[in-house]
């Protein structure tokens, strides 16, 4: 090979090395490898910080939430698990909140209590327990203290409020300090004053049970189940806002109620301020024996947990009793004090209307254990319609009666889970004036007879059969109503010209009623007819008068719903007593209307 050869073969080399460099791929060169270099540093990195976050953040937020309760409460917290997600910021959830009465291992001796002995128990009862709460906030903002958290959200939640001398026992060591590091006031010594380390704007609740112990050994709890709740603008020292949601048991219906909540007293927690609006909405009375119709209510609330002052008012407008199934409208205005360490209300007054009867009562709402409620009130009707409380309580349409009406009575409706007029006990006095009877036939009866009665037979035929009431009448009777049945002790009923004095009884399941006594008349028996049968009766017009009076005769007044009979009473029975009568009743089955009662007809 000569030299031009091997010049040529060196060049074609050296062209094709070029050519190959030249051609080299964009993941093979030394810029791509720099970046590679540094995306692998960054995400290095940032597992590193996401370890670090993962390893710090959950020791720093069990802190933050374990000091501001603390703080707030004056309580040690335990909390059985917190997880942390950095998926989106920070988010947190926790498990088995509990916030116990006292520090776990404090324990107060009883008064013969060993002061050598071993410790009763190291698991206090909890005041506060909640079973699911999470939060979310950002890397920033746990960087700084107090962490702001815009939502908390709570799942499960019991506040235990033991009564006041309890809660201030646990809560005292033997030296009668704060066990929590409080004085005696329940306030926070100044040098263990901790700074919250933790604010939230709204933390929303659900199913809530806020249990108020009572210190009455015999009763048991008041329980209030919350289906939701927000508090709001929490704060630690001017308290929150607050809206809840919960449904009433008995009667059932749904209650909103909105206000105020705080601040809290460390000291004793029931006497933490409360206030606030409430709407008590869809109240069926039904589920209540022996009442019904369809409730609203609205009303304020203020004062603490343990003690609130309530003014509202409701509005019934088919209220009804089922032993005469009358739907009447009732309004009600009440001012109510609630005293929550024994369930009883004091009403001091309900001002009320049964369509148009006016009725003011005052008295004791008192909550029995596992019968309900006892209730005992005074009842004054200072204006009113004797035809509202009978159609309310009688089955008789229209009422028997229709009069203005006042009354002056003690109600009293014993617990237990019996309707309503069964149990029911009513005893007073009563007065109506300008009396007129439903029934037309009844009412020409008591016409005839006032028209007899005043020496004016010859008016008796027209006045007693026209369907029209010529004359008004006056009733006062002393009652006592129980066990379903009505006595009346004395009735006073006067129309012009007699005088009638009765005793008697009301059965009302049945709807009967036997009345008897005397009446006493202005004019004599001769007077009180005509023709031939008045110089018959001159005679005996001696005998007859007595007092004073023209005539007394013995009569009676008896009936089973719409049917009244009047007449004489047979001998005897007039004088006997109303318990006497009662008794007669219930021992006899009742009587066709066409014979009920053997009373003979007046004449």
């Amino acid at each position: 090979m000569d030299a031009t050869e091997s010049t040529g073969t060196a060049g074609s080399s050296n062209t094709s090395g070029n050519k190959t460099a030249g051609t080299r791929r964009w993941w093979q060169r030394a810029w791509f490898k720099w970046l590679l270099g540094s995306i692998l540093l960054v995400v290095i990195t940032l597992g590193i910080g996401v370890e670090y976050v993962l390893q710090h953040a959950g020791p720093i937020v069990r802190k933050r939430v374990v000091d501001t309760l603390s703080a707030r409460f004056h309580t040690p917290v335990e909390l059985d698990q917190l997880d942390i997600s950095l998926f989106k910021g920070i988010e947190v959830e926790g498990t088995g909140l509990r916030l116990p009465f006292g520090s776990p291992a404090h324990t107060i001796p009883g008064p013969e209590s060993d002061a050598n002995a071993a410790p009763q128990s190291s698991t206090p009862r909890a005041f506060i327990k909640v079973d699911h709460f999470s939060f979310r906030t950002t890397f920033k903002g746990l960087l700084h203290e107090p962490t702001q958290i815009g939502r908390i959200q709570v799942d499960g939640m019991v506040l235990d409020l033991p009564p006041g001398s309890e809660r201030g026992q646990l809560f005292r060591n033997s030296d009668g300090r704060n066990s929590s590091g409080g004085n005696s006031s329940g306030q926070l010594e100044p040098k263990s004053r901790v700074k919250l380390a933790f604010t939230a704007e709204e933390i929303d609740c659900r199913n809530v049970k806020l249990i108020l112990e009572t210190s009455n050994p015999n009763k048991d709890p008041m329980v209030f189940d919350i289906q939701s709740l927000t508090l709001t603008n929490v704060d630690q020292q001017a308290g929150m806002h607050y809206d809840a949601q919960l449904t009433n048991p008995k009667p059932r219906g749904d209650i909103h109620a909105a206000g105020h909540f705080g601040p809290w007293n460390v000291d004793a927690p029931r006497e933490t301020p409360l206030d606030g609006d409430y709407q008590f909405r869809h109240a069926d009375l039904n589920t209540i024996k022996g009442i019904g119709g369809m409730m609203s209510s609205d009303g304020h609330f203020a004062g603490v947990l343990e003690k609130l002052t309530v003014d509202g008012a409701t509005d019934t407008p088919d209220f009804s009793l089922d032993i005469s199934n009358h739907p009447l409208p009732l309004r009600t205005k009440f001012h109510a004090f609630v005293d929550a360490t024994s369930g009883d209300t004091q009403l001091d007054p309900v001002d009320a209307w049964l369509r148009n009867t006016h009725i003011l009562a005052k008295g004791m709402v008192a909550k029995v254990d596992h019968l309900g409620h006892d209730i005992a009130l005074d009842v004054t009707v200072p204006s009113g319609r004797m035809e509202d409380l009978l159609e309310l309580g009688m089955k008789s349409e229209p009422p028997v009666m229709r009069a203005p009406v006042t009354l002056r009575a003690k109600l009293h409706i014993p617990p237990g889970h019996v309707r309503v007029a069964t149990k029911i006990e009513l005893s007073g006095t009563l007065s109506a004036r300008s009396i007129t009877f439903g029934n037309p036939k009844v009412q020409d009866k008591i016409d005839g007879l006032s028209m007899r009665a005043q020496g004016r037979p010859e008016e008796s035929r027209d006045a007693g059969s026209d369907r029209k009431a010529e004359v008004n009448s006056q009733l006062a009777t002393t009652f006592n109503l129980a066990h379903s049945q009505a006595l009346f002790s004395s009735v006073h009923y006067q129309v012009p010209g007699a005088d009638i004095q009765l005793v008697g009884a009301y059965l009302m399941d049945h709807d009967r009623y036997d009345f008897r006594g005397h009446v006493k008349t202005d004019a004599k028996p001769s007077q009180m007819v005509t023709g031939w049968k008045s110089l018959l009766l001159k005679p005996v017009d001696h005998f007859l008068a007595k007092d004073g009076a023209g005539m007394e005769l013995p009569i009676e007044i008896s009936g089973e719903k719409k049917d009244m009979h009047f007449g004489l009473a047979h001998h005897g029975r007039a004088d006997a007593s109303a318990a006497d009568i009662a008794g007669e009743m219930k021992q006899q089955p009742a009587p066709a209307a066409s014979s009920y009662p053997p009373a003979r007809p007046a004449r």
